[in-house]
């Protein structure tokens, strides 16, 4: 060959190279993440060996556990997970934010008797774990489905624990995380080649929320994105509660319609945290079906509608229900008992509602609302005159009931708007009597005046710095 030929040849040899990598580049880039559910269909892990497997989804780490494939395992499929002794399960990967519900579903093995599993979530990377929702006794080789609140606000991973049952063994299958709009999206692995789905998104920090749809992403006539389940917790947790039902007096209670502190010897929250944006007020009719809470653990007492029969005090909303009229489901959940207070009838009827609808009317004119509302004391006077406690002292009667407004534009990144000074505080605290004036700005006062009655942390996400310039301020009672 002559030497132009050569020329020409490693040129173009060259060129194919290059356009190679571009391809796969371009591959890369385009390869779709993998998303829920994990049906432990890929996995071959075949001991009870503690290892990590690379599973669909992403890599989890087994603790006595295993994929089963026998006829013995009780799957949906061919392949099931497999926990013995007190294994566990873990993700080693989160998945995206915007989970708003977990489902596994879960058997006995083979003919082997009943076990006890919980499942517990972090938030953090796997840093630190809270339990969700109760435990879960399983017995029986059909695979029942078991539903958990997710953590929507924030990326998420989830480990299962079997609690119980050295003897007996469970099998795991179809572990499925939701979203609003779908799947969720898995951040440790990617689908196979040629899979459709959806790209992973980047993840957003702690405490940021998920960008809203723009006007030419949502429809002329859509109220707006109801509120993430994440975004009850956003100003943080004011009693340090945790979900372990041990804490009677500090019980974190999750729903996707708002979070509470609740104390059982008291039988009321200490505190209540939600979230209001347009999405959440609909056309939906009050349903009043005041009952018992089923999410509470079982030796809490269970605070029934006629624990105030005949007391003369309300059973006070403390997250109201026209803040979730979006749909049934959402304004049912507020009539549960574990979100009531005993409260003066012309307190609940006249003074808070005035400021809950005041709440919502700056929520309809384009701003929205974080809300925080609990109670502390002992004693008020109702129609029927002063009472401490009752239903033969299992429910007690606060003496004063407040609530801190955090409202700012609609937008995203919260937090730091919060923190940049974007963000009006209104703070309220108002003796639980019936002679109560029916204007509410009558008792306007600090975020500080109430964490030194009540002995809660309130906005404790924002830096120290910021919590202290927002906290001593008292608001004016009007509209910015």
């Amino acid at each position: 060959m002559h030497a132009p030929s050569l020329l020409f040849g490693a040129l173009a040899l060259l060129a194919c190279s290059q356009n190679a990598d571009r391809r796969s580049a371009s591959d890369l880039r385009q390869t779709p993440a993998a998303t829920f559910p994990e049906t432990f269909e890929a996995g071959t892990k075949g001991a009870y060996t503690e290892a990590d497997e690379a599973l669909a989804t992403g890599p989890w780490h087994f603790q006595d556990g295993l994929i089963g494939s026998t006829a013995e395992d009780h799957k949906d499929g061919q392949h099931a997970a497999r926990l013995r002794g007190l294994g566990r399960l873990t993700m080693q990967f989160d998945a995206a934010a915007g989970v708003r519900q977990i489902t596994v579903s879960a058997a006995a093995y083979g003919s082997d008797g009943p076990s006890t599993w919980e499942l517990w979530l972090s938030r953090d990377g796997g840093r630190s774990w809270q339990q969700a929702g109760q435990p879960v006794t399983t017995a029986g080789p059909e695979l029942q489905p078991h539903t958990f609140a997710g953590a929507a606000g924030e990326p998420l991973r989830l480990e299962i624990r079997k609690t119980s049952g050295a003897k007996t063994r469970l099998n795991f299958d179809d572990v499925v995380l939701t979203t609003a709009t779908g799947p969720a999206v898995a951040l440790g692995g990617s689908a196979s080649p040629g899979a459709s789905g959806p790209v992973a998104p980047e993840r957003p920090r702690r405490g940021q929320r998920e960008p809203r749809p723009t006007a030419a992403q949502t429809p002329t006539t859509a109220p707006g994105p109801a509120t993430d389940p994440g975004d009850n917790l956003l100003l943080g947790n004011p009693s340090g509660a945790t979900s372990d039902p041990a804490n009677a007096t500090n019980y974190l209670l999750v729903r996707p319609q708002f979070t509470s502190g609740y104390n059982a010897t008291r039988g009321i929250p200490v505190w209540t945290s939600w979230h209001v944006g347009r999405g959440d007020l609909g056309q939906s009719p009050r349903q009043n079906d005041f009952r018992p809470d089923p999410a509470l653990p079982r030796q809490f007492y269970q605070v029934s509608p006629q624990s105030y029969a005949g007391s003369g005090f309300d059973k006070g909303h403390n997250c109201p229900s026209g803040d979730r009229t979006a749909n049934l489901d959402d304004n049912s959940a507020t009539f549960l008992m574990s979100n009531m207070v005993p409260q003066a009838p012309h307190n609940n009827q006249q003074t808070w509602a005035h400021l809950e609808e005041y709440t919502r009317a700056q929520v309809q004119r384009g701003l929205e609302a974080y809300v925080l509302m609990g109670s502390y004391g002992r004693g008020g006077t109702g129609k029927n005159g002063f009472a401490q406690t009752l239903d033969q002292g299992r429910v007690t009667v606060p003496a004063h009931i407040w609530k801190v407004l955090v409202i700012l534009p609609e937008g995203d990144n919260d937090l730091q708007r919060i923190a940049a000074g974007q963000a009006r505080i209104v703070a309220i605290d108002t003796p639980n009597d019936n002679g109560l004036d029916p204007d509410w700005k009558q008792y306007l006062t600090s975020v500080d005046k109430i964490e030194a009655a009540s002995g809660l942390d309130l906005l404790s996400t924002l830096p120290p710095a910021v919590q202290a310039q927002l906290q001593q301020v008292m608001d004016s009672g009007r509209a910015n």
